[in-house]
């Protein structure tokens, strides 16, 4: 990766003297500059956000195998301190560095400087006050008890506003780039952009302006939830891997047509997802049947984006050694997959008697919320934010560490998780056990879980303060990126 430079007068050239890649290094230079301000407030927001989150799923964590810990305090008590702390996850951390990266992404694919940054700041801020309301509501005993939509109606206007001047400028940028080519990345990250308004109007209107009656309003708030995970989320991170993976290793993506089949196929079926979370329940039938089928038609475009990541990495796996974005995004994607197939296993009948009402639903959330998309944030953030300040990482040794601790803390905390809750719910559907000790064989595990989540506030504090060196300008002054390991010989490729 090379940094981003601060643009010197020049001598005028004659046209023969200006090579491509010179215009080409300062077209770059000049979108990194305009989208410095932007990004960074997202992006510094959204540790912020991240931070706040891992203190309060520590003491979350603790509760569930430690119920008595400062239980005399209301705001403080389990019910109320899970989901603010999911949802300052959801909406704090993940929102805000997906939207900090799909920014700078659509300046650079659609070649073209960063135009209104103050409608992005000022949807950063109102997004920002969303997020504290809504937090500072849920403490305060305000909850809507509806699952990833817990935030009061006030919180949710203003989060519906900041949206709305985020999305703005994203269709303002597409409908200002240079004309060509629409790169896969593009098509993701626009999707991401119209799919984002469409759920949340959606789940609002359905639950708290026209609220539809009885159990429909679990059908839909599993169907926002999961489609929150697929759509949003899943959009912005595979975007953001096709981007990554083709740049760091200096080649094209393998196959333009996999890709589009992919993304088609991954729009189609994952928006019918949802109601496989609700097998057994009173619903009609044909409703459950049609989220299983499509639950498990999402295996295509999770099959041709693997092949098409794999192939494109073909003979440069040994990169992953040098570079701290190729690693955490790998690993990501490979995430995406696990994600999906445990998903799909999840959908069948007879899995799902087993593992509903399980800590197994935890942890499918988690393999897809951090495994794939988070990693693939921090990924993604190695390589944007030196182009921003202008300045390498420092050191290597706290990129190791932060990678290494997240991938053994959500790695354990995943396996803990789905291992426990089906050993969960193998003691629920056992007739012969009573309720309290059916419960008592997910505590080991949910200790296990307190310490994997230990590694995680290493790996969150280490990028924290890494991140915050940038920003007071304590990054190398290098031309080369920081690689992880001492360059035996040239790895052939950017950061």
């Amino acid at each position: 990766m090379s940094t981003t430079v601060e643009i010197e007068p020049e001598p005028l050239l004659s046209p023969a003297d200006v090579t491509a890649a010179e215009v080409d290094r300062v077209e770059r230079a000049l979108i990194d500059s305009s989208t410095r301000l932007p990004v960074l407030v997202f992006y510094t927001s959204a540790i912020a956000w991240l931070i706040l989150s891992t203190l309060l799923s520590i003491v979350t964590a603790l509760k569930l195998h430690a119920p008595d810990t400062l239980a005399e305090v209301p705001f403080l008590t389990w019910g109320r301190l899970s989901p603010a702390q999911f949802d300052i996850l959801i909406y704090g951390w993940a929102s805000m560095a997906g939207m900090g990266t799909a920014i700078w992404l659509m300046a650079r694919l659609c070649r073209t400087t960063l135009r209104h940054p103050l409608l992005l700041i000022s949807g950063a801020a109102f997004w920002n006050l969303g997020v504290l309301m809504g937090t500072v509501g849920i403490l305060a005993g305000g909850s809507t008890g509806y699952e990833w939509l817990e935030y009061p109606g006030y919180a949710a206007v203003a989060l519906f506003c900041a949206y709305l001047l985020i999305m703005t400028w994203g269709l303002i940028m597409f409908r200002f780039r240079r004309r060509g080519h629409v790169y896969i990345t593009q098509w993701y990250l626009l999707g991401a952009f119209l799919w984002f308004p469409w759920l949340y109007a959606a789940a609002q209107l359905m639950l708290f302006v026209f609220p539809v009656q009885g159990v429909m309003q679990a059908a839909v708030n599993w169907w926002f939830a999961n489609n929150l995970l697929f759509l949003w989320f899943g959009s912005i991170g595979l975007g953001t891997a096709y981007y990554m993976i083709p740049k760091v290793i200096g080649r094209p993506v393998h196959s333009y047509y996999l890709a589009t089949l992919g993304f088609w196929t991954f729009a189609l079926f994952s928006s019918w997802t949802g109601m496989q979370r609700l097998i057994d329940g009173p619903f009609p039938a044909w409703m459950v049947t049609a989220s299983i089928a499509a639950t498990i038609l999402t295996l295509i475009p999770v099959a041709t984006v693997g092949l098409n990541h794999h192939m494109t990495m073909r003979g440069f796996f040994p990169l992953l050694r040098y570079s701290p974005t190729l690693r955490f995004t790998v690993f990501g994607a490979i995430s995406y997959t696990a994600f999906s197939f445990v998903g799909v296993m999840m959908s069948l009948r007879s899995m799902a008697r087993l593992v509903h009402f399980t800590e197994v639903s935890v942890g499918y959330t988690y393999l897809g919320l951090y495994a794939f998309f988070t990693m693939v944030m921090f990924g993604s953030m190695y390589y944007i934010v030196p182009r921003l300040v202008g300045r390498e990482w420092r050191y290597a040794s706290l990129i190791k560490l932060h990678f290494w601790s997240a991938t053994y803390g959500i790695g354990l905390m995943v396996l803990l998780l789905l291992v426990g809750g089906f050993a969960q719910g193998v003691s629920l559907n056992d007739p012969t056990l009573p309720f309290s000790e059916s419960m008592d064989t997910i505590a080991p595990y949910l200790r296990g879980r307190s310490l994997s989540g230990l590694l995680l506030t290493i790996s969150h504090f280490v990028f924290a303060f890494h991140f915050g060196l940038m920003l007071l300008g304590f990054g190398r002054t290098a031309s080369v990126p920081t690689f992880l390991n001492p360059l035996e010989r040239e790895p052939g490729g950017g950061h």
